[in-house]
């Protein structure tokens, strides 16, 4: 069995190509804190994600860098030979499922959302006001 698991956030806005099919092939680096550290270790570990068709698709329109996400896939070794010669070893991750680990607001504007909450302003973007006493007209209540 080949299975990971990964929550991170992107290190940069992931890069999104069209093939001669026309089928979309998005690449993006996610960056996994460690759970454990030394003094002197790295703090957080580095993959290489692809994702193919209408998850690559899904990348290029709503993943930007510092985005928060839970990845699940597979490792697939992505070795080469380089120009001198020598053997290159590598790992991608190969996107299974995408989602994303933290609400919008979390990531930008947080407190501009909790504030505009708490004032009795506009819902945020996406939402809308829910009437008083739709409860009883709820056929799941």
């Amino acid at each position: 069995m080949n299975k990971v698991i990964l929550m991170g956030r992107l290190t940069r806005d992931p890069e999104v190509r069209y093939g001669d099919n026309q089928k979309a092939v998005g690449r993006f680096s996610i960056a996994v804190d460690r759970r454990f550290t030394r003094e002197g270790d790295p703090t957080a570990d580095f993959f290489n994600c692809t994702a193919f068709g209408k998850q690559a698709e899904f990348v290029e329109k709503y993943l930007k860098k510092g985005t928060k996400m839970l990845v699940t896939g597979r490792i697939q070794n992505d070795n080469y030979t380089n120009k001198d010669g020598q053997t290159v070893y590598s790992v991608q991750i190969i996107v299974d499922e995408l989602e994303f680990a933290e609400s919008k607001g979390s990531s930008d504007g947080a407190q501009t959302a909790r504030s505009a909450a708490t004032s009795g302003a506009a819902p945020a973007e996406g939402f809308m006001n829910i009437p008083n006493g739709i409860d009883d007209e709820l056929p799941f209540n």
